[in-house]
């Protein structure tokens, strides 16, 4: 399902006690065609109910994105509820680092931007936790969302936004879906504003089509997320090495796959000073 003109803004949340207000709010309808993962869309705007915990998350995201693939820099949100040992039910934070419990490996979104509410860093887990962590927010999704989403667009453009729906006074057992789509509804404005900010810097992040772009995907076979890679290392090139284009070598290149290892090999040997 390539649209003509697809989305430019994707949500996703995993429960749909989450996405019941933003559906609300902004007015989008069911794609009723389709039947993996349940999804609302407006001209603007594409929502993914992906389903709880990380392996949801990633393939509710890759499906989405593989249904509206599309050239340019997507801004990819996830929506969703954290808890935290006591930061109040209701608190609103923007997430500065993901932490995977299981790999321990950490991400950063870049935001460069002044954020809408306050800033949290969250660490993802396999299993709904009892015991509270007094560092971190706790979710289930929010790393593999990330780890995803860098796939299909520029950092600057992905983002976390959680609202605190248990605490140590408030634990999650108490937790109802009605409460959940409660605590979201009170903040849209602020979900507004953030992906208002986000679709600004999505246009002045989009770069004009790279020297060689249209004639590599003729030659090459590219996915769809390959092609958006494509333009990111072409790009990086030409800022690097404006004077001239990469030479291939077309005897080692048989696949899209081949193309973009090459690049990032000669990208590494160029050298380079602030």
């Amino acid at each position: 399902m390539n649209q003509q003109n697809p989305p430019g803004i994707f949500i996703y949340a995993a429960l749909p006690c989450e996405a019941k207000p933003l559906i609300e709010h902004f007015r989008l309808k069911k794609a009723t065609a389709i039947q993996p993962f349940a999804v609302y869309l407006n001209r603007a705007i594409c929502l993914t109910v992906t389903g709880l915990g990380k392996s949801a998350m990633a393939a509710g995201l890759a499906y989405t994105q593989a249904l509206f693939a599309a050239p340019g820099h997507p801004v990819l949100v996830n929506i969703g509820i954290a808890g935290h040992k006591h930061h109040a039910v209701g608190t609103l934070f923007l997430t500065d680092k993901i932490t995977d419990f299981d790999s321990q490996k950490s991400y950063y979104p870049p935001l460069v931007f002044t954020p809408p509410c306050s800033t949290a860093c969250i660490q993802t887990v396999s299993r709904p936790q009892l015991a509270y962590d007094g560092q971190h927010l706790c979710d289930m999704e929010a790393s593999a969302f990330y780890e995803t989403a860098v796939r299909f667009s520029s950092g600057e453009l992905i983002n976390c936004l959680k609202v605190v729906s248990d605490n140590e006074l408030s634990p999650a057992e108490n937790i109802q879906p009605k409460q959940v789509s409660q605590l979201i509804a009170a903040h849209v404005a602020t979900i507004e504003t953030l992906l208002t900010e986000l679709s600004r810097l999505a246009k002045l992040i989009t770069a004009p089509e790279p020297r060689l772009f249209a004639q590599l995907i003729q030659r090459y076979h590219f996915t769809s997320s390959e092609q958006g890679q494509l333009k990111n290392r072409l790009s990086r090139w030409e800022i690097l090495n404006a004077s001239e284009d990469p030479e291939f070598d077309e005897t080692k290149l048989h696949k899209g796959k081949d193309v973009l290892s090459w690049l990032d090999q000669q990208i590494g040997k160029i050298e380079y000073y602030l």
